[in-house]
């Protein structure tokens, strides 16, 4: 039988543009299947194996008709009968066990390829994410990776099997009868001219249907998840999305149909096609053996050949397109491996052990690196409609200022000539109009960016001569955006230290004023707390945030004070857990509240990327400047509210000094905290 169904998957496949293969990546895919030579030689055995067997069935069907039914000779006739029977038995146990080993073969090359995919990804800085689409991303990682196992697994052997069995049927059709593997061949032509028109069209047809279904999950996306089900909610829209979800999943309908109407006359074509072959090979080799030229089985013989001639030339015919299809799945996966890495780490990196926590800016100028160089390339996927951009050209990349950061900033540097000093377990406060730079500022000091010029250091070490992750281990940031995982309370507090027990997750929660309320939920401390924890409020999620980065309990923490949009009593419990996060460490954090700026040991002033004003509360009010505005404009709303607080109003020292970093008392809870981490 012909495998006509393959045949018209490889043609809806196709494509009119060819990519290109090279040797080099020829030579970089055989290195993937190099781990796996062995398996790929037992399959290619099997392959030959599997060729030999088909072989023998028409020669024993000859067998009989010519000798063995004339002949009288029954024994002869059992056991030939049992092995037609034991053939297909063999040729099913050869197929079991090859396809296991292809699918031993293409899972592992699946997980080499994504563990190195991922691991490489792991290591991109920030610039790349916020310039690349996460789907893209996604789809590296699923479909082209995917796409590569099936080069090796599943394309590169169909290859070698359909020219295995093409050149050995035709060499045991021309032992038998030249003249008849000569007709069978000449119709061929005529066969693949048909099948290329009929699939054009098979083609395009499947295209606007991949096309139109691409559409109708790009709505199931947007109006299926968590915000895009609340927005349908709240506009009172459910009606309206059903009608556009109805049209478009009817427009998939009845391309559905068209395709498989136009899939039914192509295989009624190829049938048709297949039948002129058969006809002349029987017609003619009837008449040959009217005259004694051969035998009738013979003309049995080959009439089960040439259904295998065909299939297997059928295939082949568009062997080159799969082939290279399967290496530009190749092509994109090596891209995102060979991508550099923006932060790079030094040979002979220094590992940071024990930190103080001075923080040194010297003339630090930043600018986001506009190009695309080092982002992924925009990806045309052959006889796909899944071909998209990689890079985020002309929208708006995440990251930045703690919002959406145009790719093309406003100004030449997003930082200007910073330079300030952070001494060890000091509060510098950093306060400045929206896209004044106070998050890029932040970013820099875990290495999320590297300064275009200047240095940042920390206790008198050049970040880019220290290893990334001595740097992380020291480092605590609090994002304004909480990210929490779909998991439980526990498992995101434990991301944070892997090890820690009860005790001392719940130590940590007392602190950031959150234990109470975890507490009083049904489950505890193993409550879900559901996509991006959507099922928990603003405050919760910080409060979760705060207590995370007390059991990472880092020497410098980064903090992004964003109250504005919780309410009072949620506000009232964070800014109390910021005084007990905060004490003992060094804290940059970007203040909203008076009651941060208050307490500050320093606070540095940001306008337009530039530190313009820097002091005390008091002697920035003084200057009568930019400081003064934003304390008129945005801080004394807590003066309003009844909130008022002075440097005098501080909390106190024994001795009526405000109280600062170093000063600060130690509670039951760190303590305890303190206790677990010195060990």
């Amino acid at each position: 039988m012909m495998r006509t169904h393959s045949g018209m998957r490889s043609l809806i496949d196709a494509t009119d543009e060819k990519p290109k293969i090279t040797w080099p990546l020829l030579r970089r895919v055989l290195h993937y299947a190099g781990p796996y030579r062995w398996l790929i030689v037992a399959i290619l055995l099997l392959i030959l194996l599997r060729a030999a067997l088909l072989l023998l069935t028409p020669l024993i069907i000859r067998h009989m008709l010519d000798r063995t039914i004339p002949a009288g000779d029954t024994r002869q006739l059992f056991l030939l009968a049992a092995a037609l029977l034991l053939i297909p038995g063999l040729n099913g146990i050869i197929g079991v066990s090859q396809r296991r080993l292809n699918a031993r073969v293409g899972e592992g090359v699946i997980y080499d390829l994504r563990r190195v995919l991922y691991a490489n990804l792991q290591r991109m800085s920030l610039r790349f994410f916020t310039n690349t689409q996460v789907g893209e991303i996604m789809s590296r990682l699923n479909n082209d990776v995917i796409g590569a196992q099936n080069a090796i697994s599943s394309t590169i052997v169909g290859i070698v099997t359909q020219f295995v069995q093409a050149a050995a049927v035709v060499a045991v059709m021309l032992t038998l009868e030249w003249r008849l593997t000569l007709i069978s061949v000449i119709v061929m032509p005529l066969f693949l001219l048909s099948a290329r028109l009929l699939g054009n069209r098979l083609r395009d047809i499947a295209r606007k249907q991949m096309e139109a279904n691409a559409q109708m999950n790009a709505m199931m996306n947007e109006t299926l998840n968590i915000g895009g089900a609340l927005l349908v909610k709240l506009f009172g829209r459910r009606q309206l999305e059903i009608d556009r979800f109805s049209g478009r999943a009817a427009q998939v309908r009845d391309l559905g149909v068209k395709r498989a109407f136009t899939g039914s006359i192509f295989m009624a074509i190829i049938g048709l096609i297949s039948a002129v072959g058969t006809a002349l090979v029987y017609g003619l080799g009837g008449y040959f053996v009217i005259i004694g030229a051969f035998t009738i089985g013979t003309i049995v013989a080959f009439g089960s050949y040439l259904g295998q001639l065909y299939g297997a030339l059928q295939g082949l015919s568009n062997a080159p397109v799969e082939f290279a299809t399967s290496m530009v799945s190749f092509e994109r996966v090596f891209e995102v491996i060979d991508l550099p890495v923006d932060i790079p780490e030094v040979t002979g990196a220094k590992t940071l052990k024990k930190v103080r926590g001075e923080i040194i800016f010297d003339d630090v100028y930043f600018s986001y690196n506009n190009k695309n160089d080092n982002l992924l390339s925009g990806v045309h996927r052959y006889g796909s409609m899944d071909n998209v951009t990689g890079v985020l050209s002309g929208k708006l990349a995440e990251g930045g200022e703690g919002e959406a950061v145009p790719r093309s900033q406003a100004r030449a540097y997003a930082l200007e000539a910073i330079s300030f000093r952070a001494a060890p377990g000091e509060i510098v406060a950093i306060v400045g109009p929206s896209g004044a730079g106070k998050t890029t500022l932040t970013y820099l000091i875990p290495r999320l960016y590297d300064p275009t010029s200047g240095t940042v250091r920390i206790d008198g070490h050049d970040l880019r001569e220290v290893t990334l992750a001595s740097l992380a281990e020291h480092i605590g940031m609090v994002t304004q955006e909480t990210h929490l995982f779909h998991d439980t309370i526990r498992t995101n507090l434990q991301y944070a230290s892997l090890n820690v027990g009860q005790k001392q997750l719940e130590a940590a929660c007392r602190i950031a004023n959150i234990h109470d309320f975890i507490e009083e939920l049904p489950d505890g401390y193993d409550t879900i707390v559901g996509e991006r924890g959507f099922r928990l409020s603003g405050g919760e999620k910080q409060r979760l945030a705060l207590a995370r980065v007390i059991l990472k309990n880092p020497r410098i923490l980064l903090l992004d004070e964003a109250t504005s949009s919780l309410d009072s009593k949620s506000e009232s419990l964070i800014q109390d857990a910021l005084e007990k996060v905060m004490a003992d460490r060094t804290n940059i954090v970007i203040a909203h509240r008076l009651s941060t700026i208050l307490a500050a040991d320093q606070i540095l002033v940001m306008d337009r990327g530039r530190i313009v004003e820097s002091g005390t509360h008091e002697t920035l009010l003084a200057k009568s400047g930019l400081y003064t505005t934003l304390y008129e404009t945005q801080f004394r709303k807590d003066e309003k509210g009844g909130r008022e607080e002075t440097a005098d109003s501080r909390p106190q020292t024994a001795d009526g000094r405000p109280q600062t970093a170093d000063s600060r008392p130690e509670t039951a809870d760190r303590r305890q905290l303190n206790l677990h981490f010195s060990h």
